[in-house]
């Protein structure tokens, strides 16, 4: 069995179901690596918690859903962050965020850093975003690009998620910067169409490929919405169904991780695609990022 490992920043989730407000947890980053642990990969997630009542009950929740939460810091004086989901009659959602002193984006000060990186080296399997790079001091995000190259030079693969979040950045050129240098490590990309056009004027799918591709990505996944995916051939496979979601939160990360588990268990890269869209469709049709588990989950 594989060893993965992801690293982000996981928040705790306001999200809005009969009008009434859920508290739950989320983060591009924390969902895939959830999802992927529901499908019986062995997953550690790396990142930075507090020692307060609620990082001890989302401690609690990962490690129910499989995760391995060794790698969960802990900071002496920060908490997670916090973010609410609000949707429209679409489900499109949208999102508000108080996570500016959260404890992730400190996690690479912390004395307990070094131990982690050392055990995240040895994965078979390295996943980060972009997200995780704004979140991150520029001599953080110089040690995790780092990571990702001592896991390739081991013999483990990486996987980047182009998650391009505005506010999260001083200026598209320096998330631009960000972005390019984590692609040259990629052996999975996952860029979304309207990301790639919002932060570089990309034309189309094709062009957002050829630019990953030229930058170094050994396979580039784009990501088209209810479209579905552009493949490495340039073919683009729809989901199976057309649906209307009832919370659009956490679709691409799921893709992800139906993508990632169906290729770490030997599927080409078309079916691949498909279990990507399927769990991506399971969970735009329940609220939040990370629904719970049903019995008629797509795991």
């Amino acid at each position: 069995m594989s060893r993965i490992v992801y690293v982000g920043e996981a928040m705790l989730e306001l999200s809005r179901c009969d009008g009434a407000w859920t508290l739950g947890y989320g983060g591009d980053t924390l969902n895939t690596a959830i999802h992927l642990a529901r499908a019986g990969h062995d997953v550690s997630y790396l990142t930075a918690l507090g020692d307060d009542p609620f990082s001890h009950d989302l401690r609690a929740g990962w490690s129910r859903e499989g995760l391995d939460c060794s790698l969960v810091l802990k900071h002496p004086a920060r908490q997670p962050g916090l973010y609410a989901i609000s949707t429209d009659a679409s489900g499109e959602r949208s999102f508000t965020y108080w996570r500016e002193a959260s404890a992730a984006r400190d996690m690479f000060s912390l004395p307990a850093m070094a131990e982690a990186m050392e055990q995240a080296e040895q994965a078979d399997l390295l996943g980060f975003s972009l997200v995780t790079l704004s979140i991150l001091p520029p001599a953080a995000r110089e040690r995790m690009l780092l990571l990702a190259e001592s896991v390739r030079k081991r013999g483990g693969r990486v996987a980047f998620d182009g998650n391009y979040r505005p506010l999260l950045w001083s200026s598209r050129e320096e998330a631009t910067a960000s972005r390019d240098v984590a692609i040259a490590v990629a052996d999975f990309g996952f860029p979304t169409f309207v990301d790639e056009r919002d932060l570089t004027g990309a034309a189309d799918a094709n062009q957002v490929a050829a630019c990953w591709s030229q930058l170094g990505c050994a396979e580039t996944i784009v990501k088209l919405g209810a479209e579905g995916c552009r493949l490495p051939d340039g073919r683009v496979i729809a989901p199976e169904a057309q649906l209307e979601p009832v919370d659009t939160s956490g679709a691409g990360d799921a893709f992800n991780a139906g993508y990632l588990a169906a290729r770490l268990s030997g599927a080409d890269i078309e079916n691949a695609a498909i279990a990507g869209h399927r769990l991506a469709g399971w969970t735009i049709m329940r609220p939040g990022a990370i629904p719970a588990r049903a019995t008629d989950a797509r795991e």
